[in-house]
């Protein structure tokens, strides 16, 4: 890879489409595209790759809401962001739903200028009945967690929370609000929910709804990861290749995670993320910036820098900005490509905190 950027870290032309704009560039030279905001820490699901039970009991203290970033802290923050180069956002948690007046946070993000696009990831099982206020406020679109249709199996993989009739009512009022495109996102467990993807395929071909399916994979220190609990993308493809062909179409934009393929009859598409077999950091665009103010440049990263001390104790926009770009500028996270030299490395921030 190349090193660093020049001097003044400005650029011409960006990857991602930036029209042109100034930006900044890690020491991989990779831009400032996306940034993922968490704005809840509380989730009402116990997955037990992301908040286990037994971790996120009852009486475990989750943030206050004084520690969280206010909607209005959150929205100078995005616009300085902007301002660096940043063009697409996705609202995440936690579960983000359980904010109240999500759809308030909606609508100003949506208006930044030189924001493109704003989405979301859900769990789905409040999505129903908020699917029509999110897609007035501006939202773009969603992306629902889904891992398994079957009851059971969905019970085990959501701490025995909710249910897929639930998830499957709210992706309903998605595609209903004009939500365009809706995800569905899947997380392939060897042995736990593995059998079960020619059954989401079948659910959603024909529908619209674009179905993902991702590697498991060593988010934070707690859901004991192994490498053998982890199904290659490309067994996946060869699976449902030989039940309804599929041929390779290429990325929407620079730095899509997602590998496409679409149905050779015409029934959509689908898609795979593979950070464990087939990593993507040379591509990545994304800062994380969790609930409590946290700036992450790395979903496996182990510390953030707080933007919140610096909001609280009166800093410029001219000050947060210089803190954001020192940080960016400083990045060369690209810990999937290195994960098999860094396995000993147990000091990575857990999932639920800053979003997948």
């Amino acid at each position: 890879m190349s090193g660093p950027a020049g001097d003044d870290n400005r650029v011409v032309e960006l990857a991602g489409g930036a029209r042109g704009a100034a930006g900044v560039r890690d020491r991989l030279t990779r831009p400032l595209r996306d940034l993922r905001i968490s704005v809840m820490d509380r989730c009402n699901f116990r997955c037990p790759y992301c908040m286990p039970e037994d971790q996120y009991h009852k009486d475990f203290s989750f943030l206050k809401t004084s520690e969280r970033l206010s909607f209005e802290e959150i929205l100078r923050l995005t616009q300085i962001f902007a301002g660096l180069g940043v063009r697409k956002l996705r609202i995440t948690g936690g579960e983000p739903l359980l904010r109240p007046n999500l759809a308030d946070l909606i609508g100003d993000l949506s208006r930044v200028a030189g924001i493109d696009d704003v989405a979301l990831t859900t769990n789905g099982m409040l999505l129903a009945q908020h699917a029509a206020a999110l897609k007035a406020a501006g939202l773009s679109r969603v992306t629902v967690s889904l891992d398994s249709l079957d009851e059971k199996v969905f019970a085990a993989m959501s701490g025995g929370r909710g249910s897929p009739e639930r998830v499957l009512e709210g992706i309903a009022e998605a595609i209903n609000a004009g939500l365009d495109p809706v995800k569905v996102n899947t997380v392939v467990i060897r042995g736990t929910n593995d059998a079960g993807v020619l059954d989401l395929i079948e659910r959603f071909r024909g529908t619209g709804v674009i179905v993902r399916f991702i590697e498991y994979m060593d988010v934070g220190t707690i859901n004991h990861w192994k490498r053998a609990d982890t199904v290659p993308s490309r067994d996946l493809v060869q699976r449902i290749g030989e039940r309804w062909p599929l041929r390779a179409v290429d990325s929407n934009y620079h730095g899509e995670v997602a590998s496409r393929y679409a149905f050779e009859d015409g029934q959509g598409e689908v898609g795979f993320v593979s950070s464990v077999t087939e990593p993507f950091c040379g591509t990545c665009t994304r800062a994380r910036l969790s609930s409590d103010g946290q700036l992450f440049t790395c979903l496996f990263a182990a510390r953030g820098t707080s933007l919140k001390v610096l909001l609280r104790s009166g800093a410029s926009d001219a000050e947060l900005r210089e803190a954001i770009t020192g940080v960016w500028r400083q990045r060369e996270d690209r810990y999937s490509e290195l994960r098999a030299k860094l396995r000993g490395d147990t000091g990575k921030v857990e999932m639920y905190y800053i979003g997948g």
